[in-house]
């Protein structure tokens, strides 16, 4: 019976550690968007009206936007 050189948590191992540098590489690309100014848009909420960024909110409050991704769907 033949014998295996390389075990293979060696091999996963070794692939691990080549994709580290690149994901770092990637992480750094990053933009902080955080307190940079918005253009005026436009999103339906969830009580089915359409709320205007510039009219409603613009110097008024500060927003935070959050989204659900398939909230709504019988999934």
């Amino acid at each position: 019976m033949r014998r295996k050189l390389v075990p293979k948590w060696l091999w996963l191992f070794l692939f691990v550690l080549f994709l580290l540098p690149i994901s770092k590489a990637d992480a750094k690309k990053k933009v902080d968007l955080v307190g940079q100014e918005t253009l005026n848009f436009t999103l339906p909420s969830a009580y089915d009206r359409i709320i205007n960024y510039a009219e409603e909110y613009y110097g008024k409050y500060h927003l935070i936007i959050t989204f659900f991704p398939a909230a709504f769907t019988p999934l």
